[in-house]
């Protein structure tokens, strides 16, 4: 039995390796971007549902890009707050703002995916760009580095959405650690040909890509998934693209407790199980090959079966992994994660095990 558990750990970081240096090299390693001016008309979509203080934060910096021919596209999802107030303020005081109102409908409750329909239908533009009402671009040149990705073949462009760096938190450092992580994944799948995902929270496509699937009509009774599930149904080699300058970075406030973070992450996993199958079996590989990673060891280490081996092994796997890691983080500006590497690796393997019981049991919190 140990001898079936130690070629299994052998197997186990072989799959590893073939993630963290094969296929996450292709984003890791990759060069640094070129950028290629373009002076695309642009639409931004903001939905937003009871987010009266982000927005009256936030929508004034979209206002301020360097761009010259955009509008923003303001959606009030039926808010309860002040926020279709805030909304009509800035149509009146920026022109280049339309506001979209929506109000409950009975076939469509609380489904933001109705209001973004809504709203890409409104845009005047045929390029969209969205955003989510508690993010913000990192700069002035946000939409142009976007824009900057589209051809005449690359309809899609996938961007980063980082959080906010909160000092002397641990829990922020899994979070962003995590968005890290799954960055990586879906840009160096993108770079694969293999696109899956893409973040609401920074993402641009042609309106022409929304009308071939239909919008969001073969998910729309799935109250999430606006974002990754349209790109895992839209996507592919030829129409999609990533853009990685660090002028095209959004961020979000992050969750400030475990309870708040662990039930978007429920939300987020439930989600990826309507991906189609192969995207499925892939992550599944993954996140088992980081389970077993991680279990193994201990009980070969615990009988002291081949240990020297198995040693050697587990400070392969965190070279490479760690290696492949900081290339990325260095790309997203998140170096200051990668040294905590270990600890936070392990504590999300946890708590994913832990999401995927939860969810086996339970039903998720759906859009507000």
């Amino acid at each position: 039995m140990l001898l079936i558990l130690f070629c299994l750990f052998i197997a186990v970081v072989l799959v590893q390796f073939l993630y963290y240096v094969v296929f996450f090299g292709k984003f890791s390693f990759a060069k640094p971007q070129n950028t290629t001016p373009k002076r695309v008309p642009i639409s931004v979509i903001v939905c937003a549902k009871n987010e009266g203080e982000n927005v009256k934060n936030f929508i004034p910096l979209l206002a301020q890009q360097n761009y010259s021919d955009y509008e923003i596209v303001l959606i009030d999802d039926a808010s309860s707050d002040e926020t279709l107030e805030i909304f009509e303020g800035f149509e009146k005081k920026y022109p280049n703002v339309r506001l979209v109102k929506v109000e409950n409908n009975e076939a469509f409750w609380g489904n933001k995916k109705f209001a973004l329909t809504l709203g890409i239908k409104a845009a005047k533009n045929e390029y969209l760009l969205f955003t989510d009402a508690d993010c913000y671009p990192k700069t002035t040149e946000w939409i142009k580095e976007i824009s900057t990705q589209f051809t005449k073949e690359k309809t899609i462009v996938l961007g980063y959405g980082a959080y906010e760096k909160i000092k002397n938190s641990f829990l922020n450092k899994i979070i962003r650690f995590e968005t890290l992580m799954t960055a990586t994944q879906y840009f160096s799948w993108a770079k694969l040909g293999k696109p899956y995902m893409g973040v609401g929270r920074n993402m641009a496509y042609k309106r022409e890509e929304f009308f071939k699937t239909n919008g969001f009509i073969e998910h729309m009774k799935i109250r999430s998934g606006d974002d990754d599930l349209f790109i895992n149904e839209a996507s592919n080699s030829k129409n999609t693209t990533i853009c990685f300058t660090h002028d095209s970075f959004t961020y979000s406030k992050p969750k400030t407790t475990f309870k708040e973070w662990f039930t978007q992450k429920r939300r987020h996993v439930a989600t990826a199980t309507y991906y189609k199958s192969f995207d499925r079996i892939q992550l599944a590989i993954f996140y088992c090959s980081q389970l077993l990673f991680i279990v193994l060891p201990i009980v070969l280490l615990a009988f002291q079966f081949q240990w020297i081996i198995v040693t050697c092994l587990i400070c392969f796997r965190y070279i490479f992994a760690w290696i492949s890691l900081g290339f990325a983080a260095g790309k997203l500006k998140e170096k200051d994660v990668i040294y905590w590497f270990p600890i936070i690796e392990i504590t999300l393997i946890a708590c994913q095990l832990n999401i995927f019981i939860s969810n086996a049991f339970s039903k998720t919190v759906e859009w507000k």
